[in-house]
């Protein structure tokens, strides 16, 4: 078999270290056994994807010395596939329109709380609810039972049993988003022939309700690899809302782009940062 794997990240904001880490291991796992690695832009959202920060993705993976395959797939190109994914879905029974607010799920007193927070408590489901403007949810119980048990396998924690129940109804789609990330990365991974999915921790729970998607959308199976965070000092994860030190700065204040990449391989990191331990 021969590995595919992609590096998808969102232009809403510049890289930081902790992309830099991701894209290294997604690249370094397809180009040690011979391997394609690609690239992916996840642009759907509209209203803060900017071509200026696309710009900056591609300098910056350049500046690490990271090269892929093929042309650079843009889901914005794709909103018709996944269209065609949420009318399957819903010709199946499985999803329902929902006019609920994070606002009006988080005053709910009966919405309990799983890996994303808080849980959908099902308020539109069976209501008669009007389909312009609202977000369409899944029928997370109707999906599973259709499915039955799943499994899927991570290369460093085993074999794992989804339990795609414990996120409730995840939104799918929404007026301004014509895909969640659920539906858009399952959707993609199977078009691009992606084998391996390389990703951070943090992305491990979402990997149960995509598995559940790839059942019913008869779509195959990628073997999962969700790698550690990067750190600061403290054990906080790397992220843009944190001010985490952007891959721009770095490769503007003359840091040797390829000679920090190979830091990163090596758990070496610039002073203030942890190390991953895995």
């Amino acid at each position: 078999m021969t590995i595919v794997t992609r590096f998808a990240p969102s232009p809403t904001g510049k890289l930081h270290l902790g992309h830099a880490f991701s894209a290294i291991r997604s690249h370094d796992r397809a180009r040690g056994d011979g391997g394609s690695f690609l690239l992916r832009i996840e642009d759907i959202d509209g209203t803060r994807s900017r071509p200026d920060h696309v710009a900056g993705i591609v300098q910056d993976l350049q500046w690490l010395g990271l090269e892929w395959d093929g042309d650079v797939l843009f889901q914005s190109s794709r909103l018709d596939r996944y269209a065609a994914a949420l009318e399957r879905l819903k010709a199946m029974g499985l999803l329902y329109p929902c006019i609920c607010t994070r606002a009006d799920i988080a005053a709910s007193g009966s919405a309990p709380h799983g890996p994303s927070g808080a849980i959908y408590p099902g308020t539109c489901r069976g209501a008669a609810v009007d389909e312009s403007g609202a977000a369409w949810r899944i029928d997370m119980a109707a999906a599973v039972a259709r499915c039955g048990l799943l499994d899927w396998t991570d290369e460093l924690a085993g074999v794992q049993r989804a339990d795609p129940l414990a996120h409730g109804d995840v939104v799918l789609a929404r007026k301004d988003a014509p895909a969640s990330y659920h539906l858009a990365v399952t959707v993609d991974d199977a078009f691009q022939g992606v084998t391996h999915v390389v990703r951070g921790r943090d992305l491990f729970d979402a990997t149960h309700v995509h598995r559940l998607l790839q059942c019913l959308l008869d779509l195959p199976m990628p073997i999962y690899r969700h790698h550690a965070l990067l750190t600061d000092a403290d054990g906080r994860r790397l992220a843009k809302r944190d001010g985490a030190p952007t891959l721009t700065s770095l490769r503007e204040q003359g840091v040797d782009g390829r000679r920090l990449a190979d830091d990163l391989r090596a758990g070496r990191l610039p002073i203030g940062f942890g190390v991953p331990n895995a």
